[in-house]
């Protein structure tokens, strides 16, 4: 069975989509149509609600035979796809949902190796910000490229690296009024519970987030013991909010629907995919983030149920903010498309 997710009072959460093959990243189209990444299977989808009931009502797949595609982001017309060595952009046609012309506009971007996603969002600046996980644990990279991220032009042109030392970040997303870059960063592997906490944080232009000598712990850096190239940490950005070892945040985004009640708007809503098997469990649920003044100040759960005991029920990727203001989440788990609405009183 499906997650038994629970949310705040006045929310509900219903099934918008199933067994599409392990979603992952959305994207909503111009139109209001929810695009998945399904990198299993080499595909990207397009999830059609045409009865208006908050159920998709169609599964048309739009693009196929890609490797490992993970992040979409639509601009002035065109659908760009991260896959993982390159980044295309397509003419996309809203109404028709499709996805033709393409071009790579990036390519060489490091292959797979550990970890394989690359996120994508376009910012204020009309750049394209592309995150990059590493390719180990722990070690010096060759690639200045990993564990960072990194700027282009729309076009692809005048790469630059934007941000370093964050070991996998995998959500980006911009707040709505201070366009600032904000991140998911997962931590290292270090087994057992004491591993360093993953963290959200704002990133800044030339900041540099510790990894691999330096890691944040209790709003402080500490050197890793098992990384002999350790420097100074003195020079390295804390993050904004520590979050639990091994929690993995992965999606997020700034709430900027009408729908929801009105002391959301401006929240940040983080995915925990949780803890991987044999690890303390942790994470398994949303969370949301209260901003003042462009900053983070409090975490709270908002939606849990996605693990009994042992059991895991559901483990949340992604989020995106449907034109209705729903919030919709990508469960590669229970392989399912969660949607979360407020039922006005």
């Amino acid at each position: 069975e499906g997650a038994e997710i629970t949310v705040p009072a006045g929310f509900r959460v219903d099934v918008y989509a199933e067994q599409l093959g392990g979603a992952r990243a959305l994207a909503v189209d111009p139109e209001g149509v929810l695009l998945v990444s399904i990198a299993s299977r080499g595909r990207v989808v397009a999830l059609r609600d045409r009865r208006g009931t908050g159920r998709a009502t169609e599964v048309v797949t739009i693009l196929k035979d890609l490797e490992l595609p993970h992040g979409l982001a639509f601009r002035g017309g065109h659908l760009y796809v991260a896959e993982t060595g390159r980044i295309v952009r397509y003419r996309y046609h809203a109404g028709t949902q499709t996805a033709v012309e393409p071009t790579v506009v990036v390519r060489g971007l490091p292959h797979a190796a550990h970890h394989w996603t690359r996120s994508i969002v376009f910012g204020p600046d009309d750049k394209l910000y592309v995150g990059i996980g590493s390719s180990c644990d722990v070690c010096r990279e060759r690639d200045r490229r990993r564990a960072a991220i990194v700027r282009y032009n729309a076009d692809g042109s005048g790469e630059q690296l934007f941000a370093t030392g964050l070991r996998n970040p995998v959500g980006l997303t911009f707040h709505p009024t201070t366009a600032a870059l904000w991140a998911t960063v997962n931590e290292r592997d270090w087994p057992g519970g004491g591993a360093p906490p993953d963290y959200v944080t704002e990133v800044r232009h030339g900041a540099a987030y510790g990894w691999p000598q330096c890691f944040a712990q209790g709003g402080a850096f500490l050197r890793d013991p098992t990384f002999d190239g350790a420097r100074g940490c003195r020079a390295m950005t804390l993050p904004s909010l520590e979050l639990s070892p091994h929690a993995a945040p992965l999606g997020l985004a700034f709430y900027t629907g009408a729908q929801f009640p009105p002391e959301y708007l401006g929240d940040l809503f983080v995915a925990l995919h949780g803890s991987r098997p044999g690890l303390p469990p942790v994470g398994y649920k949303i969370v949301r983030v209260r901003f003042r003044h462009g900053l983070a100040a409090g975490v709270e759960e908002f939606s849990t149920g996605w693990r009994d005991g042992e059991r895991v029920l559901g483990r949340p990727v992604d989020l995106a903010i449907g034109r209705d203001g729903s919030l919709y989440v990508s469960d590669d788990h229970a392989d399912r498309i969660h949607r979360v609405s407020y039922a006005r009183r």
